[in-house]
């Protein structure tokens, strides 16, 4: 097996081959866009791993090895070094994307060492610590399979006892989390190895695996995927939105892919990593939050989103982090999209000459151009509360709290309003379910909310109104049980109690102008 470097400038490998997330990688690092470097633990080691194959594990390894010296040698870092350690991220990555499906690993080589290495380098603690207590619970969560809930107890404890949130704790306070969330693993009689190679290759492994986990394969399954052979690995080197006030992580589309407009969509939080707004579970700041702090930054965002576009030709959706007022692009993918944004799109590169109308008629190709009216609520009440609209349409049906509920209520006949306190992908199963979504928490631009645009459901996050506990849920003052009809309008982001009346309009311009592709593609 031989691994796949990324950015020595040597020839990219296909997405068959290392996933399209690293095959774009490369060939934004061939023309200069800046990404951290990395490596690729090609698709074919998935299978073998899977099979028990003996050579794969030594495969692993040794690919593994001479891929952080690969790293080692680009950053000038060591890994889990004392002085200059180098952290870096293990991620997923098929042939198609499946966005928040299959796991990463972050942070990983923050053994205690490199804890006090990150402090020697950066002279900030915090942030050395905050790495720590992170890749903790990535480690954990991912590798040693402790529940998600049991961490968010210890600091949902720990900022109850400081009397603050979490983006305000200190150094030390970070360290006794750190502390917190290590206890939490060995008293479940599991293990973090202290070795940064032992790290690497469990997380690279626990990538590996989450190929076969339930979410992955629903989504296949209801994606028409099955016929993929598996993930890629990437190894990257970590570039940190944690760092400082001069950093942050997001993601941004070229265009709207709700709407369609052609308008970036950017959201971003400061002092975080990436996985902050991807997972959903907090409400990101937006563009004009790194306009005003970082005007130059945003502008190069958006010359990079542009030329993105113009290299490989469709919306994209990419993943970005800025350090110490440095952007790095992470990744980059065609953006997935409503149906609505699907036919704005098509219309608006041909009209670019980005893409041929006969490409414009291939990207179209499965989507019920009839069934792509726009409805609307007629003669509403004022909504009960107010969210970010993150993907366009309206829908009306039962309140359900959970997936297992959404699913009774839809075999029931009945249509389905899925509220959630975050966003999360391993919900994929209540979402095929649902008419709509609506979260507590979460941005446009987390995974699941691009899952939902890519169902055509509409959705709802960031409704700081929605309370959802172990004993019901409320819309502000308002109780909600399971049953009740709500009505929502995935374009506003506001929910009102009951069955509202709809109208549905179709658009024909538009229709009119693909009829016209068709027709004289049948001529040529």
């Amino acid at each position: 097996m031989t691994i796949v470097r990324i950015g020595d400038g040597s020839k990219a490998e296909p997405a068959e081959v290392i996933g399209a997330k690293a095959a774009n990688l490369a060939q934004m690092a061939a023309i200069g866009i800046p990404v951290p470097p990395a490596f690729v633990l090609p698709i074919e080691l998935c299978a073998a791993l899977a099979e028990g194959d003996p050579r794969a594990q030594r495969e692993l390894n040794d690919g593994l090895a001479e891929g952080i010296a690969y790293l080692e040698e680009k950053t000038g870092r060591t890994f889990g070094d004392a002085r200059t350690p180098l952290l870096v991220s293990v991620r997923s990555g098929a042939a198609r994307s499946m966005p928040g499906m299959l796991e990463t690993v972050l942070d990983v080589g923050c053994t205690h060492a490199a804890v006090h290495g990150l402090t020697r380098m950066t002279g900030n603690p915090h942030f050395a610590w905050d790495c720590r207590r992170r890749f903790l619970e990535s480690f954990g969560e991912v590798v040693l399979g402790t529940g998600r809930a049991s961490f968010a107890q210890r600091l949902t404890t720990l900022t109850a006892s400081e009397a603050m949130a979490e983006q305000a704790l200190d150094s030390e306070a970070l360290e006794r989390l750190a502390s917190a969330y290590q206890q939490l693993i060995e008293d479940e009689d599991l293990v973090v190895p202290d070795d940064p190679m032992e790290q690497l290759s469990a997380a690279a492994q626990a990538v590996y695996r989450s190929w076969t986990s339930e979410r992955a394969r629903t989504y296949r399954r209801l994606q028409g995927l099955e016929d993929l052979r598996g993930t890629a690995v990437t190894v990257q080197a970590m570039v940190f939105g944690n760092r400082g006030a001069a950093s942050g992580a997001g993601v941004a589309f070229s265009r709207d892919p709700s709407t369609g407009a052609k308008e970036p969509v950017i959201d971003v939080a400061f002092g975080c990593q990436g996985e902050d707004v991807v997972s959903g579970n907090r409400t990101p700041d937006t563009e004009a939050a790194i306009a005003r702090t970082m005007p130059a930054i945003a502008a190069q965002l958006h010359a990079t989103l542009t030329r993105l576009e113009r290299v490989f030709g469709d919306v994209q959706d990419i993943e970005f982090t800025i350090e110490n007022g440095q952007l790095w692009i992470l990744q980059t993918r065609a953006a997935k999209r409503t149906p609505q944004a699907a036919l704005r799109f098509a219309i608006d590169l041909v009209h670019e000459h980005l893409i041929t109308p006969a490409e414009g008629l291939k990207r179209l190709h499965g989507l019920d151009l009839h069934a792509l009216a726009s409805t609307h609520l007629v003669g509403a009440p004022d909504p009960v509360a107010l969210g970010t609209g993150a993907a366009l349409g309206i829908a009306v049906g039962r309140a359900a709290f959970t997936s297992d509920s959404a699913t009774k209520f839809n075999d029931g006949g009945d249509p389905v309003i899925l509220l959630r306190p975050e966003t999360n992908t391993a919900d994929v199963a209540g979402f095929a379910a649902a008419a709509g979504i609506v979260t507590a928490v979460g941005g446009r631009t987390a995974h699941a909310a691009l899952v939902a645009r890519q169902m055509g459901k509409p959705c709802i996050v960031g409704c700081g109104a929605l309370v959802i506990d172990g004993h019901g849920a409320r819309i502000g003052a308002t109780a909600l049980k399971e049953g009740d009809w709500l009505s929502i309008d995935g374009e506003t982001g506001a929910i009102y109690l009951g069955r509202c009346e709809t109208v549905t309009e179709r658009p024909e311009a538009e229709l009119r102008e693909i009829e016209s592709w068709r027709a004289a593609t049948a001529a040529a």
